[in-house]
């Protein structure tokens, strides 16, 4: 079964909640409650319960040995996880000071939209969650707390990043541009520093991640092993797994020095805004050229209207195709009675179509014609239509899919970027007490 997707690693708070409730109601915890109640690190005016942290490091471990990855030690396997946990917290603090929110509506529908994705109704996938030893109830919250996250992100970045046509053409431009039929799987460590490090803390940084660097190519441990036991990174835990990127994917900080690396090898340290950076680049592959089908069309468009009932849109449409039938011109037809105002004038010309350009019923009906065959009358969301293929061809759209896919990864980038240094401030600007001790 895949693991669940999500902004962060979250944590759910369950019965030791509820339990911690019950103490501040009515001062009589069960006896049991008070030896698991221990607050191990205060977040601004929230805290962080032992039972919370073991029970979130007991799931990390679990989760990395069914990905036969080895943990790392049990203090840095601590340390991390308490890192998510405070920046979790942080997080869903800002998320409520802004009202989001996630119904059980759109918990249902994420559940149910998990399930498909691994080909399995809910009922059986609830079956497999519990197959893995986690609780579903649990499950359920976590992925809440995931979407919350997102919809957390989308407010506090995308609406920050603008991607004009001067960035696309720039990016095209570039070596990253040029590079773009490759892709990389990249792995990073991150030692992160302060916004405004002083430079003390700038060279502890520096010669640590020279150590770190060191420990690497003199092939003493695994990158994956040491990024979980050492990175500062959010995806620490996931051995700093990028994942395969395109060229403009990468992070801005080390994308030059992804870009000169063979196969395995290693850079850094890297200095950036957020602290040093270590990469290992794990492999590369070719991006496939993309060949679509483009259809050619036209079609007339009736509208139901206060005036015009759906019977009556279609009855007009049958009549219309009748007169084409009989010889008269569509182009001319549709000029003349076309409510498509974007395509009446050019005589219903929608001009080469790639697939997944037009709503699905249009393209279902224009995908069965053969060229020169007219539709029977059909119905949209838009209305009644006919719809005459005019041609198909096979077309190169590489040209056009490069332009989509430098605006998205030009969009993703700054987001990442954006989202990095976002949470670094709020991390910087918190009150956070640590009382972990032995």
């Amino acid at each position: 079964m895949n693991d669940r997707q999500g902004a962060l690693r979250p944590t759910g708070l369950g019965l030791i909640v509820m339990l911690l409730t019950a103490v501040l109601l009515t001062g009589a915890p069960p006896a049991a409650a008070q030896t698991l109640e221990r607050i191990v690190a205060v977040v601004n005016e929230d805290v962080i319960l032992e039972s919370e942290l073991r029970a979130e490091v007991a799931n990390v471990e679990q989760r990395m040995r069914a990905q036969n990855r080895q943990p790392p030690p049990q203090d840095a396997l601590v340390n991390q996880v308490m890192e998510q946990l405070i920046m979790e917290r942080l997080q869903l603090a800002h998320a409520n000071r802004m009202g989001i929110s996630v119904d059980d509506n759109t918990l249902n529908a994420a559940m149910q939209r998990i399930a498909q994705q691994n080909n399995m109704t809910l009922l059986q996938f609830r079956q497999a969650v519990a197959q893995e030893g986690i609780d579903f109830s649990r499950f359920r919250e976590d992925l809440r707390t995931d979407i919350k996250l997102q919809r957390l992100h989308q407010q506090q970045v995308q609406r920050q990043i603008d991607v004009t046509s001067r960035d696309i053409e720039e990016f095209l431009e570039s070596r990253v541009g040029r590079e773009d039929d490759t892709e990389f799987r990249v792995a990073h460590i991150l030692i992160s520093l302060p916004e405004a490090a002083a430079p003390e803390e700038a060279e502890a940084a520096q010669e640590r991640a020279e150590a770190i660097v060191s420990r690497l190519r003199d092939g003493e441990d695994d990158f994956a092993r040491v990024a979980a036991e050492v990175s500062d990174a959010q995806d620490a835990l996931e051995g700093g797994d990028l994942g395969w990127r395109q060229a403009g994917e990468l992070p801005s900080m080390f994308q030059d020095e992804v870009m000169s690396l063979r196969s395995g090898e290693i850079a850094g340290p890297i200095r950036s805004s957020s602290g040093v950076h270590i990469v290992k680049l794990v492999d590369t592959r070719a991006a496939d050229q993309e060949i679509v089908e483009q259809t050619r069309a036209r079609h007339i468009l009736i509208q139901p209207s206060e005036v015009v009932s759906r019977q009556d849109a279609r009855t007009r449409l049958e009549n219309l195709r009748e007169r084409i039938d009989q010889g008269e011109s569509f182009g001319d037809l549709a000029r003349a009675h076309s409510d498509d105002r974007g395509t009446a004038s050019q005589g219903g010309e929608l001009d080469w179509i790639n697939p997944g350009q037009l709503v699905p019923e249009f393209e279902e009906v224009m995908d069965s014609l053969e060229p020169g065959e007219i539709s029977e009358p059909f119905e949209t969301q838009f209305g009644w239509h006919v719809v005459q293929v005019e041609e198909r061809r096979e077309h190169d759209g590489t040209a056009e899919r490069r332009r989509a896919r430098a605006a998205q990864q030009i969009r993703e980038r700054k987001s990442e970027e954006t989202l990095e240094s976002w949470l670094r401030q709020l991390r910087d600007d918190a009150y956070v007490e640590v009382r972990l001790g032995n």
